[in-house]
């Protein structure tokens, strides 16, 4: 019912903008193996950011929870100074900022890189807020009958951890593949660059920025039912 409400909403918007206007479609019918070429890249970067970034969101939240001081305040120090960035910021400083590590490195492995580092930190505390909601006489019964931690973690924390982060780790895949639309400012090959290229190819902006806004839709809006459903299941569930 929602699809059908947001098609519907689409519908009148495209028709209230494009009635009794003339468009050069032609022109940007050219340019559709660039678009589609630049879609698939923001499909990789984001699919291939969602994997590095979960890495990075366990480590650095089993650091937060750490006995060890130093880490747990390096770790601290990386979740907070990422979250107080906006992303666009991070980007231009890190690229700019060690020059010589991002000379030698391609455009693209250091957009996957910059967009889980960025998106780790946010891991990081849905990870936390996951391990934190099992309730210490769960602890203390994996204590008791004799698991290790590692085991207490593999076995007990774990699974029901995961069922509480999944909604909203789905929700932040959402926002990792459209926060990807900011690398096209470094250069890095994707949905975006590929629309203002064909922009400045024809100069024609509705031609080419709409098809760019439902190339997003068609990526994002499946993640953010997926992760409505989740809410609605565990509620159900609880």
């Amino acid at each position: 019912m929602s699809v059908l409400v947001i098609l519907l909403v689409l519908s009148v918007f495209c028709w209230s903008v494009l009635a009794g206007t003339q468009r050069n479609w032609a022109a940007f019918w050219e340019y559709r193996n660039l678009f589609l070429k630049g879609w698939l890249s923001t499909v990789q970067i984001a699919g291939m950011s969602l994997i590095v970034s979960s890495i990075f969101g366990i480590l650095a939240a089993l650091a937060l929870r750490s006995v060890i001081l130093p880490l747990r305040h390096l770790a601290l120090f990386y979740v907070e100074l990422i979250r107080g960035l906006p992303f666009l910021v991070l980007i231009l400083l890190l690229f700019y900022g060690p020059a010589e590590v991002t000379r030698n490195v391609e455009r693209f492995t250091f957009g996957v890189f910059i967009l889980s580092f960025f998106s780790g930190a946010y891991i990081a505390e849905m990870v936390r807020a996951g391990i934190e909601s099992i309730s210490s006489s769960q602890w203390e019964s994996a204590r008791a009958i004799g698991l290790s931690k590692w085991q207490t973690y593999r076995f007990v924390v774990f699974p029901q951890a995961i069922r509480q982060i999944l909604p909203p780790l789905a929700g932040q895949f959402a926002s990792l593949i459209k926060d990807s639309s900011l690398l096209s400012v470094i250069g890095v090959a994707e949905f975006t660059q590929s629309a203002q290229q064909a922009f400045s190819a024809t100069y024609s902006g509705l031609e080419s920025f709409l098809p760019l806004g439902v190339g997003y839709l068609i990526l994002t809006l499946p993640v953010l039912f997926l992760s409505r459903y989740l809410q609605n299941l565990l509620h159900y569930e609880h």
